[in-house]
């Protein structure tokens, strides 16, 4: 067993649906006792930091229902099975944006909530943008504005908590930190 490893001796499939998928295992500790652990299965997720020509940040509006409010964030998707993060960031980028590009570079990969969740979100820089003149329509049930700021409009809007998600909050300290927009 590697260090602090809990072996599943169990795992009872709760809840699958459209996004996620819950299960519970019981798993024995590296101490010999037994807990149980619920877990969240995800398929993961981009996210994509989009400039535009003027130095602009493209941010998207949506109505958050776990949170009963709106949030500005950066445009994300989960991905289609079989589908590789780069597809799912460019079609995500065209879907809610309208944008399209060909300069799309991996930053970096994280878990979400590793706590009781899987999901592995991978961030995007996508520069030299085109406004599509026929854009993909997005999700049926997804209804979004496009919104773009400055990185000083942007820190602006997470002083006021308008910007609250981790994704768009390391978009935001990113693009501070690397002084892409000067």
């Amino acid at each position: 067993m590697r260090k602090f490893e809990e072996k599943t001796i169990k795992t009872e499939h709760i809840f699958q649906g459209k996004v996620v998928q819950l299960q519970v295992d019981d798993v024995e500790l590296p101490n010999g006792q037994y807990s149980k652990r619920e877990i969240i299965k995800h398929p993961g997720a981009v996210a994509v930091i989009a400039i535009t020509p003027d130095k602009k940040i493209v941010f998207v509006e949506q109505y958050r229902k776990p949170l009963e409010k709106s949030l500005v964030e950066i445009p994300a998707g989960k991905l289609e099975p079989n589908e590789e993060p780069l597809t799912t960031a460019r079609r995500e980028l065209e879907e809610e944006t309208g944008y399209t590009t060909t300069d799309l570079t991996l930053v970096t990969s994280f878990y979400t909530s590793p706590g009781f969740a899987d999901e592995l979100m991978c961030i995007y820089l996508a520069k030299d943008l085109v406004r599509l003149e026929d854009p993909p329509k997005g999700d049926e049930d997804e209804f979004v504005e496009v919104i773009e700021l400055t990185l000083d409009e942007a820190q602006q809007y997470v002083k006021e908590q308008r910007i609250h998600d981790a994704k768009t909050n390391y978009a935001v300290l990113y693009l501070e930190s690397m002084g892409l927009l000067k």
